[in-house]
C-alpha cells in the first residue's frame, strides 16, 4: 500500500485493539507478536524506523559476556536463548560469529576460558560452538592484525552477529504482512484518555513530518516504546502520565563507534579485550566489509536525534585499538564515526557509580492514565521483551489474553527456507542481504546500474517502493548501511539516489539534509564536543 493510501486508510479504521508508538527494536517486536496474535495494530514511528538507537547498535547478538562476569546468569541465559531465536528466524540477517579474546599475561587465557565455558554451559543446546583455548599462532592466525607483541595465546568463543536497522525493517514489513499497519515520519504528539464507555480508549494526535498534515487515531491500549525519549512522551499524555510515578525511567548513556578498513584486522574473527585501562571491555567487530571499534559507556543529560562524540571518548577507543591492533589507529584512519543513546533503566547508583551500574534489562509501567511504557533492555532479547509488553496488557485488562509464542517460530520476511545464507555478513554487502527476496529486489529497474559500494538503482527503487523508504538518509543510511560504512562515500552516492527517490516518490528526498549529516559522521569535520 502506498503512502498515501495508507494515512488515508489509518483514521478510517475504526479503534485499534493496539497502537504502539516507536518504530525501534522493541516497538517493532511488539507489533508483530501482536499481529500474530490476530489484534488489530498499527504503529506510528516519527522518524524512519530503527532511525534512533536500534540501527546504532555495536551489531552483536550475545548473551553478554559482561553481564557473566557480573554474575547475572539469568539474564544470560535468557538472552542467549533469544540469540538462537533470532539466529533461526532471519538468517539472511543474523549469523554466528567466532570472537577471540587475546592472552598477554599467563593467567588471562584460563581464567577468562573457564568464564566462556560457563558460558556455553548456560546456552546449552542453543550453543554456537564450543570455547577453545588458543596457543600463540593459533590466535595470530585467528586475528591477523592482532598486536602480537608479547601474545600467549587467546580464547576462542563463539556470539552473533546482524545487521540491526534492515533487521528492523524486516520487523516493521513482517509485521505488515501479519495485518499490523506500520507508518514512519508520523510523529505522536498527545495521547488522551477518552471518557466515557465501558472500556478505557485513548486517542492519539499524530503528525505526518511527510506530508505536513495531520490525523487523529483511537486504540484500546497504546504503548510507549520510544526508547530512550519515553518521558517526553509520558509528560505529553494528559492527565499526566507521570502523576504518582517515578520522575523518569530513563537515565541515557551514549555509545560510540569508529568504522576504519578491514586490513587493520582482515580475517573473520572479531577481537573482544575483556578489560581496558578504565574497566570496560573493547570490541573491534568485522562487518559489511569493514571493522568496527566500539564502544564507550557514556552518560548525557540531553537527547539529541544526532549525539556527537565526545573527545575523550574518541580519544579512548583510538587508543586501545591502536594497543590492541599490530598498527595504530588514527583519526584520519576513520571512515564513519557514528553514537548511539541507549536508554538504561535509571536507578539510584547512577549517581554514584555512572552508566556502568545501570540495569539493561527492561522495564514496563502502566500509568494511570493506561498508557503502557517499556524501555531498557538490548536488541538480542527484542523478542521477549515484546512478549513481556503484552503480558502486561492482558494483566491490566487492556487487551483481552490471547496465547502468544508464535513469534519464536514465524520466520522475518526474506528468510524464506528457500534462502540459504552463504555470504558471511562480515563480507562486503550484496543482494545476499536481501534474502529469499533478492530475486525481487533485480527485478525492479537498474539492476545493471550500480551506482557504486554495491548498491544498484534497482536497490533504491526497491526501498522507495516496498520498504518504506522516503529519504536519501533512509536508503543510505539504514537501507543500504553506506553512512556507517564509509561517511565519504556516502556523500557522493547521495545525488544519484535523490535523482531515483525524487522520481519514484514525487516528493523531496531530503538531500540537503543528509549531505549535511555526512558531516557529522567524518572525522575531518571534527565532530566532537
Amino acid at each position: 500500500m502506498k503512502r498515501a493510501e495508507l494515512l488515508e486508510s489509518l483514521p478510517r479504521h475504526g479503534v485499534y485493539d493496539l497502537a504502539v508508538v516507536g518504530g525501534g527494536a522493541t516497538g517493532l517486536g511488539v507489533a508483530l507478536d501482536a499481529a500474530l496474535r490476530g489484534f488489530s495494530v498499527v504503529l506510528l514511528e516519527s522518524h524512519d524506523f530503527a532511525g534512533g538507537t536500534s540501527s546504532r547498535s555495536t551489531k552483536l547478538l550475545h548473551g553478554g559476556v559482561r553481564y557473566l562476569a557480573q554474575g547475572n546468569l539469568a539474564l544470560v541465559r535468557e538472552a542467549l536463548a533469544e540469540r538462537a531465536t533470532v539466529l533461526r528466524i532471519a538468517p539472511h540477517l543474523a549469523q554466528p560469529l567466532p570472537f577471540v579474546m587475546p592472552s598477554y599475561r599467563w593467567w588471562q587465557t584460563p581464567f577468562y576460558g573457564l568464564g566462556l565455558k560457563l558460558y556455553d554451559l548456560l546456552a546449552g543446546g542453543a550453543g554456537l560452538g564450543r570455547t577453545e583455548f588458543l596457543n600463540r599462532e593459533q590466535a595470530l592466525q585467528a586475528l591477523p592484525g592482532v598486536n602480537p607483541r608479547g601474545l600467549r595465546g587467546g580464547v576462542k568463543y563463539w556470539d552473533g552477529q546482524f545487521d540491526d536497522a534492515r533487521l528492523a525493517l524486516a520487523l516493521a514489513r513482517s509485521a505488515e504482512a501479519a495485518g499490523a499497519r506500520v507508518l514512519n515520519y508520523a510523529e505522536v504528539t498527545a495521547v488522551r484518555q477518552l471518557a466515557g464507555g465501558a472500556s478505557p480508549l485513548s486517542s492519539l494526535d499524530v503528525s505526518d513530518r511527510r506530508g505536513g498534515g495531520s490525523f487523529q487515531l483511537q486504540a484500546r491500549c497504546v504503548v510507549n516504546a520510544t526508547g530512550v525519549w519515553v518521558d517526553a512522551l509520558r509528560d505529553h499524555t494528559q492527565p499526566a502520565a507521570t502523576q504518582g510515578a517515578p520522575s523518569r525511567m530513563v537515565s541515557p548513556s551514549q555509545g560510540v563507534h569508529v568504522v576504519v578498513d578491514r586490513d587493520f584486522m582482515p580475517g573473520g574473527h572479531a577481537l573482544l579485550v575483556p578489560r581496558t585501562r578504565d574497566g570496560r571491555v573493547l570490541f573491534a567487530v568485522p562487518w559489511l566489509g569493514k571493522l568496527v571499534l566500539g564502544t564507550t559507556d557514556t552518560p548525557r543529560r540531553d537527547l539529541p536525534r544526532e549525539p556527537d562524540a565526545f573527545a575523550e571518548e574518541l580519544e579512548f577507543i583510538l587508543s586501545e585499538a591502536s594497543q590492541a591492533l599490530s598498527r595504530p589507529v588514527r583519526r584520519e584512519d576513520i571512515r564513519s564515526l557514528w553514537v548511539g543513546l541507549r536508554p538504561l533503566v535509571a536507578a539510584p547508583a547512577a549517581a554514584e557509580g555512572g552508566t556502568k551500574v545501570l540495569s539493561r534489562e527492561h522495564t514496563i509501567v502502566v500509568d494511570g492514565n493506561g498508557l503502557v511504557t517499556v524501555t531498557g533492555g538490548k536488541w538480542t532479547t527484542y523478542r521477549a521483551m515484546a512478549e513481556d509488553v503484552l503480558e502486561r496488557c492482558f494483566a491490566s485488562q487492556l487487551l483481552p489474553r490471547r496465547p502468544g509464542g508464535q513469534s519464536a517460530s514465524h520466520v522475518l520476511l526474506g528468510a524464506a527456507a528457500t534462502a540459504s545464507p552463504t555470504t558471511p555478513l562480515h563480507a562486503a554487502p550484496g543482494l545476499h542481504l536481501y534474502g529469499s527476496e533478492g530475486p525481487q529486489v533485480a527485478g525492479c529497474p537498474g539492476q545493471a546500474t550500480v551506482l557504486g559500494a554495491g548498491l544498484t538503482e534497482a536497490m533504491v527503487r526497491y526501498a522507495a517502493r516496498f520498504e518504506h523508504a522516503q529519504t536519501v538518509e533512509d536508503v543510505l543510511a539504514r537501507r543500504w548501511r553506506v553512512l556507517f560504512l564509509d561517511a565519504a562515500e556516502a556523500a557522493r552516492l547521495a545525488p544519484a539516489v535523490a535523482a531515483i527517490l525524487a522520481e519514484e516518490l514525487g516528493a523531496d528526498p531530503e538531500l540537503a539534509s543528509f549531505q549535511a549529516l555526512c558531516t557529522r559522521y567524518l572525522p575531518a569535520s571534527a565532530r566532537v564536543g
